[in-house]
Protein backbone atom coordinates (compact mmCIF):
# COMPACT_ATOMS: atom_id res chain seq x y z
CA UNK A 1 0.00 0.00 0.00
CA UNK A 2 2.57 2.43 1.07
CA UNK A 3 4.39 1.54 -2.59
CA UNK A 4 1.57 1.78 -4.16
CA UNK A 5 0.66 5.33 -2.46
CA UNK A 6 3.97 6.27 -2.89
CA UNK A 7 3.68 6.10 -7.03
CA UNK A 8 0.44 7.78 -6.73
CA UNK A 9 1.68 10.51 -5.01
CA UNK A 10 4.92 11.00 -7.60
CA UNK A 11 2.48 10.78 -10.44
CA UNK A 12 0.52 13.47 -8.90
CA UNK A 13 3.49 15.69 -7.86
CA UNK A 14 5.07 15.20 -11.33
CA UNK A 15 1.88 16.30 -13.04
CA UNK A 16 1.68 19.47 -10.79
CA UNK A 17 5.12 20.13 -11.42
CA UNK A 18 4.02 20.11 -15.15
CA UNK A 19 1.80 22.34 -14.89
CA UNK A 20 3.30 25.00 -12.86
CA UNK A 21 6.37 24.71 -15.13
CA UNK A 22 6.08 28.14 -16.51
CA UNK A 23 9.21 27.75 -18.58
CA UNK A 24 7.70 25.00 -20.32
CA UNK A 25 4.35 25.89 -20.09
CA UNK A 26 5.24 29.39 -22.22
CA UNK A 27 7.44 27.30 -24.52
CA UNK A 28 4.26 25.36 -25.47
CA UNK A 29 1.80 28.25 -25.61
CA UNK A 30 4.22 29.78 -27.92
CA UNK A 31 4.61 26.67 -29.82
CA UNK A 32 0.37 27.50 -30.77
CA UNK A 33 0.11 30.40 -30.92
CA UNK A 34 2.65 31.89 -32.73
CA UNK A 35 1.91 31.13 -36.08
CA UNK A 36 -1.83 32.83 -35.57
CA UNK A 37 -0.50 35.95 -34.24
CA UNK A 38 2.15 36.18 -37.71
CA UNK A 39 -0.94 35.64 -39.91
CA UNK A 40 -3.01 38.45 -37.95
CA UNK A 41 0.28 40.81 -38.41
CA UNK A 42 0.07 39.03 -41.86
CA UNK A 43 -3.49 40.19 -42.59
CA UNK A 44 -3.17 43.64 -41.33
CA UNK A 45 -0.33 44.08 -43.63
CA UNK A 46 -2.30 43.01 -46.46
CA UNK A 47 -5.61 44.42 -45.65
CA UNK A 48 -3.59 48.12 -46.47
CA UNK A 49 -2.22 46.88 -49.65
CA UNK A 50 -5.69 45.19 -50.77
CA UNK A 51 -7.13 48.99 -50.01
CA UNK A 52 -4.94 50.30 -52.40
CA UNK A 53 -5.29 47.65 -55.10
CA UNK A 54 -9.35 48.24 -55.12
CA UNK A 55 -8.52 52.08 -55.33
CA UNK A 56 -6.25 51.50 -58.95
CA UNK A 57 -9.06 48.57 -59.81
CA UNK A 58 -11.86 51.08 -59.33
CA UNK A 59 -10.01 54.24 -60.78
CA UNK A 60 -8.90 52.14 -64.29
CA UNK A 61 -12.41 50.98 -64.88
CA UNK A 62 -14.13 54.01 -64.17
CA UNK A 63 -11.57 55.24 -66.79
CA UNK A 64 -12.26 52.87 -69.19
CA UNK A 65 -15.87 53.06 -69.07
CA UNK A 66 -15.79 56.46 -69.77
CA UNK A 67 -13.24 56.64 -71.97
CA UNK A 68 -15.62 53.46 -74.30
CA UNK A 69 -18.91 54.87 -73.55
CA UNK A 70 -17.36 58.43 -75.32
CA UNK A 71 -15.83 56.62 -78.46
CA UNK A 72 -19.56 55.33 -79.06
CA UNK A 73 -21.04 58.35 -78.97
CA UNK A 74 -18.05 61.04 -80.43
CA UNK A 75 -16.68 58.22 -83.06
CA UNK A 76 -19.01 55.66 -83.88
CA UNK A 77 -17.53 52.96 -81.88
CA UNK A 78 -19.32 49.46 -82.56
CA UNK A 79 -20.36 47.61 -79.67
CA UNK A 80 -17.11 45.21 -80.11
CA UNK A 81 -14.44 47.38 -80.80
CA UNK A 82 -15.77 49.65 -77.71
CA UNK A 83 -15.52 46.87 -75.26
CA UNK A 84 -12.14 45.84 -76.77
CA UNK A 85 -11.52 49.58 -76.15
CA UNK A 86 -12.35 49.38 -72.60
CA UNK A 87 -11.01 46.07 -71.74
CA UNK A 88 -7.79 47.31 -73.14
CA UNK A 89 -7.96 50.79 -71.45
CA UNK A 90 -8.61 49.24 -68.59
CA UNK A 91 -5.48 47.24 -68.34
CA UNK A 92 -2.93 50.14 -69.49
CA UNK A 93 -4.67 52.55 -66.71
CA UNK A 94 -4.15 49.15 -64.09
CA UNK A 95 -0.71 49.11 -64.93
CA UNK A 96 0.30 52.74 -65.29
CA UNK A 97 -1.10 53.35 -61.77
CA UNK A 98 0.18 49.70 -59.72
CA UNK A 99 2.81 48.44 -62.15
CA UNK A 100 3.09 44.86 -61.72
CA UNK A 101 3.52 44.81 -58.10
CA UNK A 102 0.88 42.59 -57.55
CA UNK A 103 2.00 39.98 -59.98
CA UNK A 104 3.65 36.69 -58.36
CA UNK A 105 7.08 36.92 -58.43
CA UNK A 106 8.77 35.29 -62.21
CA UNK A 107 5.01 36.25 -63.84
CA UNK A 108 4.44 39.89 -64.21
CA UNK A 109 4.12 39.38 -68.31
CA UNK A 110 1.06 37.31 -67.77
CA UNK A 111 -0.38 39.01 -64.96
CA UNK A 112 0.06 42.36 -67.56
CA UNK A 113 -2.06 40.11 -70.16
CA UNK A 114 -4.70 38.50 -68.27
CA UNK A 115 -5.70 41.40 -66.72
CA UNK A 116 -7.48 42.83 -69.81
CA UNK A 117 -8.07 39.52 -70.71
CA UNK A 118 -10.07 38.55 -67.48
CA UNK A 119 -11.67 42.07 -67.89
CA UNK A 120 -15.58 41.68 -68.77
CA UNK A 121 -17.19 44.40 -70.26
CA UNK A 122 -20.55 45.29 -71.77
CA UNK A 123 -22.45 47.57 -73.97
CA UNK A 124 -26.29 48.50 -74.31
CA UNK A 125 -27.45 50.91 -76.27
CA UNK A 126 -30.57 52.70 -76.30
CA UNK A 127 -31.78 54.83 -78.77
CA UNK A 128 -34.83 57.43 -78.60
CA UNK A 129 -36.27 59.92 -80.90
CA UNK A 130 -33.71 62.37 -81.05
CA UNK A 131 -31.50 60.80 -78.24
CA UNK A 132 -29.33 57.83 -78.32
CA UNK A 133 -27.64 56.72 -74.88
CA UNK A 134 -24.73 53.74 -74.66
CA UNK A 135 -23.84 52.25 -71.80
CA UNK A 136 -20.37 50.80 -71.12
CA UNK A 137 -19.78 48.60 -68.16
CA UNK A 138 -16.96 46.77 -66.95
CA UNK A 139 -15.98 44.31 -64.20
CA UNK A 140 -12.34 43.73 -63.48
CA UNK A 141 -10.90 41.63 -61.34
CA UNK A 142 -7.46 40.58 -59.83
CA UNK A 143 -6.00 37.88 -57.62
CA UNK A 144 -3.61 39.50 -54.62
CA UNK A 145 -0.73 36.81 -53.43
CA UNK A 146 -0.75 37.57 -49.58
CA UNK A 147 2.45 37.47 -47.64
CA UNK A 148 4.43 34.91 -45.75
CA UNK A 149 2.73 35.66 -42.18
CA UNK A 150 -1.03 35.67 -44.21
CA UNK A 151 -0.45 32.06 -46.00
CA UNK A 152 0.38 30.43 -42.60
CA UNK A 153 -3.72 31.18 -41.74
CA UNK A 154 -3.63 29.30 -45.51
CA UNK A 155 -5.10 32.19 -47.35
CA UNK A 156 -2.62 32.45 -50.26
CA UNK A 157 -4.34 35.02 -52.40
CA UNK A 158 -7.37 37.09 -52.11
CA UNK A 159 -9.87 37.88 -54.73
CA UNK A 160 -10.52 42.08 -55.39
CA UNK A 161 -13.50 42.72 -57.93
CA UNK A 162 -14.77 46.18 -58.83
CA UNK A 163 -17.01 47.55 -61.78
CA UNK A 164 -18.08 50.77 -63.25
CA UNK A 165 -20.71 51.86 -65.55
CA UNK A 166 -20.46 54.69 -67.40
CA UNK A 167 -23.63 56.81 -69.75
CA UNK A 168 -23.15 58.82 -72.81
CA UNK A 169 -25.34 60.86 -74.62
CA UNK A 170 -25.72 62.04 -78.39
CA UNK A 171 -28.51 63.64 -79.72
CA UNK A 172 -29.41 63.43 -83.08
CA UNK A 173 -30.20 67.12 -82.37
CA UNK A 174 -27.85 68.11 -80.30
CA UNK A 175 -28.65 71.77 -78.42
CA UNK A 176 -27.69 73.74 -75.99
CA UNK A 177 -27.78 77.09 -74.10
CA UNK A 178 -25.00 79.25 -72.58
CA UNK A 179 -24.69 82.25 -70.65
CA UNK A 180 -21.65 84.70 -70.24
CA UNK A 181 -21.13 86.86 -67.16
CA UNK A 182 -17.84 88.89 -67.93
CA UNK A 183 -15.83 90.90 -66.13
CA UNK A 184 -16.00 94.94 -67.12
CA UNK A 185 -14.39 96.36 -63.88
CA UNK A 186 -11.66 99.22 -63.77
CA UNK A 187 -9.20 96.36 -64.26
CA UNK A 188 -9.94 95.47 -67.86
CA UNK A 189 -8.67 98.66 -69.14
CA UNK A 190 -5.27 97.48 -68.54
CA UNK A 191 -2.53 96.66 -70.89
CA UNK A 192 -1.96 92.88 -71.48
CA UNK A 193 1.47 91.88 -73.16
CA UNK A 194 0.31 92.03 -76.55
CA UNK A 195 1.08 94.80 -79.02
CA UNK A 196 -1.22 96.71 -80.87
CA UNK A 197 0.84 97.01 -84.42
CA UNK A 198 -1.63 98.87 -85.99
CA UNK A 199 -1.32 101.64 -83.73
CA UNK A 200 2.18 103.41 -82.97
CA UNK A 201 1.25 104.58 -79.39
CA UNK A 202 -1.85 104.62 -77.03
CA UNK A 203 -2.17 105.07 -73.26
CA UNK A 204 -1.83 102.35 -72.00
CA UNK A 205 -2.73 101.35 -68.14
CA UNK A 206 -1.73 99.70 -65.20
CA UNK A 207 -2.74 98.99 -61.83
CA UNK A 208 0.65 101.38 -60.91
CA UNK A 209 -0.96 104.39 -62.95
CA UNK A 210 -4.64 103.76 -62.90
CA UNK A 211 -4.83 106.02 -59.54
CA UNK A 212 -3.80 109.27 -62.12
CA UNK A 213 -5.20 107.79 -65.44
CA UNK A 214 -5.62 111.46 -66.44
CA UNK A 215 -2.81 112.12 -66.43
CA UNK A 216 -1.06 109.22 -68.40
CA UNK A 217 0.22 110.09 -71.89
CA UNK A 218 0.25 107.97 -74.92
CA UNK A 219 3.63 105.62 -74.97
CA UNK A 220 4.98 103.26 -77.92
CA UNK A 221 4.03 100.20 -77.90
CA UNK A 222 0.73 100.55 -77.43
CA UNK A 223 -0.47 97.20 -76.06
CA UNK A 224 -4.10 95.32 -76.31
CA UNK A 225 -6.48 96.05 -73.37
CA UNK A 226 -8.08 93.28 -71.21
CA UNK A 227 -11.18 93.94 -72.63
CA UNK A 228 -10.23 93.99 -76.17
CA UNK A 229 -8.78 90.39 -76.32
CA UNK A 230 -11.71 89.37 -74.45
CA UNK A 231 -13.83 91.13 -77.15
CA UNK A 232 -11.60 88.68 -79.81
CA UNK A 233 -11.44 86.16 -77.37
CA UNK A 234 -15.87 85.97 -77.61
CA UNK A 235 -15.87 87.02 -81.02
CA UNK A 236 -13.95 83.46 -81.82
CA UNK A 237 -16.29 81.59 -79.20
CA UNK A 238 -19.11 82.88 -81.20
CA UNK A 239 -18.02 81.62 -84.72
CA UNK A 240 -16.59 78.27 -83.59
CA UNK A 241 -20.68 78.09 -81.94
CA UNK A 242 -21.94 79.67 -84.97
CA UNK A 243 -19.88 76.82 -87.54
CA UNK A 244 -21.38 74.42 -85.01
CA UNK A 245 -25.14 75.69 -85.80
CA UNK A 246 -24.33 75.07 -89.52
CA UNK A 247 -24.12 71.29 -88.59
CA UNK A 248 -26.78 70.80 -86.42
CA UNK A 249 -26.88 72.24 -83.22
CA UNK A 250 -29.55 74.23 -82.04
CA UNK A 251 -27.28 77.49 -80.13
CA UNK A 252 -29.10 79.70 -77.52
CA UNK A 253 -26.84 82.27 -76.20
CA UNK A 254 -27.15 85.18 -73.55
CA UNK A 255 -25.01 87.48 -71.47
CA UNK A 256 -24.18 89.89 -68.73
CA UNK A 257 -21.59 92.14 -67.73
CA UNK A 258 -20.48 93.38 -64.14
CA UNK A 259 -18.51 95.33 -62.28
CA UNK A 260 -19.10 96.17 -58.76
CA UNK A 261 -23.05 95.36 -59.51
CA UNK A 262 -24.76 93.72 -62.70
CA UNK A 263 -24.31 96.24 -65.71
CA UNK A 264 -26.56 94.94 -68.23
CA UNK A 265 -27.77 92.17 -69.67
CA UNK A 266 -29.17 90.39 -72.71
CA UNK A 267 -32.36 87.66 -72.75
CA UNK A 268 -31.01 84.20 -74.61
CA UNK A 269 -31.95 84.25 -77.70
CA UNK A 270 -31.24 81.67 -80.79
CA UNK A 271 -28.16 81.72 -82.09
CA UNK A 272 -24.80 84.15 -81.10
CA UNK A 273 -26.07 87.45 -82.87
CA UNK A 274 -27.78 89.12 -79.67
CA UNK A 275 -24.92 88.24 -76.91
CA UNK A 276 -21.53 89.20 -79.42
CA UNK A 277 -23.66 92.75 -80.32
CA UNK A 278 -23.99 92.85 -76.48
CA UNK A 279 -20.25 91.87 -75.69
CA UNK A 280 -19.18 94.35 -78.58
CA UNK A 281 -20.68 97.36 -76.63
CA UNK A 282 -19.07 96.77 -73.64
CA UNK A 283 -17.04 99.56 -72.66
CA UNK A 284 -13.53 100.26 -74.47
CA UNK A 285 -12.14 101.80 -70.72
CA UNK A 286 -14.56 100.37 -68.17
CA UNK A 287 -14.39 101.15 -64.71
CA UNK A 288 -15.51 100.44 -61.70
CA UNK A 289 -15.04 97.33 -58.89
CA UNK A 290 -15.54 93.67 -59.01
CA UNK A 291 -18.76 91.56 -57.64
CA UNK A 292 -19.99 89.00 -60.13
CA UNK A 293 -22.77 87.68 -57.28
CA UNK A 294 -25.70 89.61 -58.83
CA UNK A 295 -24.81 88.74 -62.62
CA UNK A 296 -24.02 85.28 -61.92
CA UNK A 297 -27.60 84.58 -60.42
CA UNK A 298 -29.03 86.34 -63.81
CA UNK A 299 -27.16 83.75 -65.52
CA UNK A 300 -28.89 80.72 -63.53
CA UNK A 301 -32.52 82.26 -63.90
CA UNK A 302 -32.02 82.46 -67.33
CA UNK A 303 -30.60 78.94 -67.80
CA UNK A 304 -32.87 77.25 -65.92
CA UNK A 305 -36.26 79.35 -67.14
CA UNK A 306 -38.98 77.05 -68.80
CA UNK A 307 -38.71 79.21 -71.55
CA UNK A 308 -35.52 77.77 -72.26
CA UNK A 309 -37.00 73.88 -72.31
CA UNK A 310 -39.63 75.26 -74.60
CA UNK A 311 -37.51 77.11 -76.98
CA UNK A 312 -35.72 73.43 -77.77
CA UNK A 313 -39.02 71.35 -77.84
CA UNK A 314 -40.17 73.67 -80.50
CA UNK A 315 -37.06 72.85 -82.45
CA UNK A 316 -37.61 69.31 -81.44
CA UNK A 317 -35.21 68.70 -78.97
CA UNK A 318 -36.21 66.98 -75.47
CA UNK A 319 -32.77 67.36 -73.88
CA UNK A 320 -30.13 70.31 -73.85
CA UNK A 321 -27.25 71.30 -71.99
CA UNK A 322 -27.18 74.24 -69.74
CA UNK A 323 -23.54 76.04 -69.17
CA UNK A 324 -22.25 79.24 -67.85
CA UNK A 325 -18.93 80.84 -68.60
CA UNK A 326 -17.94 82.93 -65.75
CA UNK A 327 -15.30 85.08 -66.58
CA UNK A 328 -12.72 87.41 -64.48
CA UNK A 329 -9.68 89.34 -64.35
CA UNK A 330 -9.53 90.31 -60.61
CA UNK A 331 -10.71 89.25 -57.12
CA UNK A 332 -14.03 90.03 -55.52
CA UNK A 333 -13.52 93.89 -53.95
CA UNK A 334 -17.34 95.16 -54.45
CA UNK A 335 -16.84 98.93 -54.72
CA UNK A 336 -13.76 99.03 -52.96
CA UNK A 337 -10.28 98.21 -54.36
CA UNK A 338 -9.14 94.98 -51.33
CA UNK A 339 -10.56 92.01 -51.49
CA UNK A 340 -13.41 91.14 -49.66
CA UNK A 341 -14.14 87.71 -48.71
CA UNK A 342 -18.14 87.82 -48.16
CA UNK A 343 -18.35 88.65 -51.27
CA UNK A 344 -16.06 86.00 -52.61
CA UNK A 345 -17.83 83.40 -50.60
CA UNK A 346 -21.47 84.72 -51.93
CA UNK A 347 -19.95 83.73 -55.29
CA UNK A 348 -18.62 80.34 -54.19
CA UNK A 349 -21.94 79.47 -52.70
CA UNK A 350 -23.89 80.70 -55.97
CA UNK A 351 -21.76 78.86 -58.30
CA UNK A 352 -22.67 75.84 -56.04
CA UNK A 353 -26.11 76.52 -56.54
CA UNK A 354 -25.80 76.22 -60.34
CA UNK A 355 -23.54 72.98 -60.28
CA UNK A 356 -26.49 71.35 -57.87
CA UNK A 357 -28.96 72.51 -61.03
CA UNK A 358 -26.83 70.64 -63.27
CA UNK A 359 -25.18 73.79 -65.27
CA UNK A 360 -21.80 73.38 -66.29
CA UNK A 361 -19.45 76.27 -65.41
CA UNK A 362 -16.29 76.73 -67.45
CA UNK A 363 -14.65 79.42 -65.33
CA UNK A 364 -11.52 81.95 -67.57
CA UNK A 365 -9.35 83.50 -64.83
CA UNK A 366 -7.74 86.17 -67.42
CA UNK A 367 -4.23 87.36 -65.96
CA UNK A 368 -6.09 87.32 -62.60
CA UNK A 369 -4.87 87.17 -59.17
CA UNK A 370 -4.35 84.09 -56.91
CA UNK A 371 -7.45 85.00 -55.29
CA UNK A 372 -9.08 85.13 -58.68
CA UNK A 373 -8.25 82.02 -59.66
CA UNK A 374 -8.80 80.32 -56.18
CA UNK A 375 -12.60 81.34 -56.77
CA UNK A 376 -12.79 80.48 -60.29
CA UNK A 377 -11.45 77.00 -60.05
CA UNK A 378 -13.94 76.46 -57.11
CA UNK A 379 -16.63 77.90 -59.51
CA UNK A 380 -15.42 75.30 -62.00
CA UNK A 381 -17.32 72.19 -62.78
CA UNK A 382 -14.10 70.70 -62.69
CA UNK A 383 -10.77 71.24 -63.08
CA UNK A 384 -10.41 70.81 -67.16
CA UNK A 385 -12.86 73.92 -67.33
CA UNK A 386 -11.34 75.93 -65.21
CA UNK A 387 -8.91 78.26 -67.36
CA UNK A 388 -6.55 80.47 -66.21
CA UNK A 389 -4.72 82.49 -69.27
CA UNK A 390 -2.09 84.89 -68.71
CA UNK A 391 -2.04 86.35 -71.97
CA UNK A 392 -4.32 87.61 -75.31
CA UNK A 393 -3.27 84.19 -77.23
CA UNK A 394 -4.14 82.30 -74.07
CA UNK A 395 -7.82 84.13 -74.04
CA UNK A 396 -8.50 83.23 -77.56
CA UNK A 397 -7.95 79.37 -77.19
CA UNK A 398 -9.41 79.13 -73.43
CA UNK A 399 -12.94 80.36 -75.57
CA UNK A 400 -12.68 78.43 -78.28
CA UNK A 401 -11.78 75.17 -76.31
CA UNK A 402 -15.18 76.22 -73.88
CA UNK A 403 -16.64 76.31 -77.22
CA UNK A 404 -16.02 73.22 -79.06
CA UNK A 405 -16.24 71.23 -75.16
CA UNK A 406 -19.58 73.09 -74.92
CA UNK A 407 -21.06 70.78 -78.25
CA UNK A 408 -19.57 67.64 -77.65
CA UNK A 409 -21.85 64.74 -76.42
CA UNK A 410 -21.89 64.17 -72.68
CA UNK A 411 -20.43 61.57 -70.59
CA UNK A 412 -21.16 60.29 -67.34
CA UNK A 413 -20.17 57.78 -64.68
CA UNK A 414 -23.66 56.39 -62.99
CA UNK A 415 -22.25 53.69 -60.54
Amino acid sequence: MDKMTGRKTDKRFSFRRLIEDRGGNFAMMTAILLPVTLGTVGVAMDYNNLIQVKSALQDAADSAALAAASAMAHKGMSDTEAMELAKNFYAAQYKNLRGTADAVPGQEDEFAMDLGKNAVASVNKVSGKNLDEYDVTVKGTVDVPTNAFTSLLGFKSVKVSVVSTAKSQKEEKSALSMYLVLDESGSMAFATNTILSATKACKNYYSTNWGNKDKVKASTPCFVTKMSALKTAAGVMFSTLEAEAVKGTFVRLGAASYNAGQMGKTDIGPGTATASKYVTALPVEPSGGTDALAALDTAIKAIMDKKEADEHEKNGVSQFSRYIVLMTDGEMTGNSASWNSTIDNNVRKKCAEAKKADIRIFTVAFMAPQRGKDLLEACASSLTDAKTPDDMSGLVSAFQDIAKEATKATTRLVN
